[in-house]
């Protein structure tokens, strides 16, 4: 799926953070950006996983982030 590029406007204090993150789990600002936002989708139900496009997923089985 193609990326869309958007500018964020974000405090010092917060991207300091983000990048301390990033950093400690060796991936890109963008990247750990992404992840953080795709987790949150996630868990809200706000994003299907791939399990659950291609309807692999069991009834007993639950979809995993």
């Amino acid at each position: 799926m193609p990326k869309k590029s958007f500018a964020l406007r974000i405090d010092e204090k917060t991207m300091k953070a983000v990048e301390k993150w990033a950093a400690d789990e060796f991936r890109s600002v963008n990247g750990q950006l992404e992840w953080m936002i795709t987790k949150m989708l996630r868990e809200s139900n706000r994003l299907k996983t791939d399990k659950e496009k291609s309807g692999t997923i069991n009834s007993n089985e639950s979809p995993k982030s």
